[in-house]
């Protein structure tokens, strides 16, 4: 699983065999979503406070399963969850270290490190299972506890951080390629380097700017090759037809 941000990076995803994606609404709701990605399990999430009320939430699930989305991220409340099950719409929630909720987990950091809290996850774990969700990302939580939870919960269970023994290994996009220039998560592995790549490219802008510049400057650009011809007949007819 990949949380995809632009059209590229869903054909990439689609090409590359990736069998679900985490997907922002705008794109899930483009007419052409499905040409570029038949056949990913799209799951279009965003944090429940952006959206409003627990009705502006099951308002816009049903526009993201009229979009052919095949499920919606929730971290919004099991009450929230319960309605949207009881309208049939399936649910991936959210353990384990939740960012917008991380104020009372103590802040960015990993979850689950003692029984207690590991306890607190396998609790809303069962929560999830009674509201009616189908799957749940636990993020960055110790395998082991991920692994003693997923295997006793019919609930798929998709891995951010959280070791192998899930069912489903999920990174950003913008980690896999390199696009981070600060922290890096410990959980994510970089395979290219697209940061650099941004900053040779944004190089090779400024560069072409400045000959762009330069030739209008120096009055090479435009040449004729640039520019519209007309022929000379109907420009001397124009002509006689302006004022003196």
């Amino acid at each position: 699983m990949i949380r995809v941000e632009s059209w590229e990076e869903l054909e990439a995803a689609e090409k590359a065999g990736i069998d679900m994606v985490s997907v922002p609404p705008e794109i899930m709701t483009t007419a052409h979503f499905r040409e570029v990605a038949p056949s990913i399990f799209a799951v279009p999430g965003v944090p429940f406070f952006e959206l409003g009320t627990a009705d502006d939430f099951i308002r816009w699930a049903f526009q993201m399963k009229k979009a052919d989305a095949d499920a919606v991220y929730c971290s919004a409340s099991y009450e929230v969850v319960r309605r949207l099950a009881d309208e049939s719409i399936p649910v991936i929630g959210h353990v384990g270290l939740i960012p917008s909720k991380c104020t009372w987990t103590g802040g960015f950091r990993a979850v689950g490190k003692t029984a207690e809290s590991a306890i607190e996850i396998w609790n809303a774990v069962k929560k999830y299972e009674e509201a009616g969700a189908f799957g749940a990302e636990i993020e960055v939580v110790p395998p082991e506890i991920a692994a003693e939870i997923s295997r006793r919960t019919p609930l798929f269970m998709v891995s951010m951080g959280s070791g192998t023994g899930c069912d489903s290994q999920y990174l950003f996009a913008c980690d896999v390629l390199g696009h981070n220039r600060g922290h890096v998560p410990r959980h994510a592995k970089i395979y290219r380097n697209f940061a650099a790549e941004y900053d040779r490219l944004q190089m090779e802008r400024i560069a072409a700017f400045k000959e762009f510049k330069s030739d209008i400057d120096s009055g090479v650009f435009p040449e004729k090759q640039h520019l519209v011809p007309i022929d000379r007949g109907e420009f001397v007819a124009f002509l006689k037809r302006l004022p003196n």
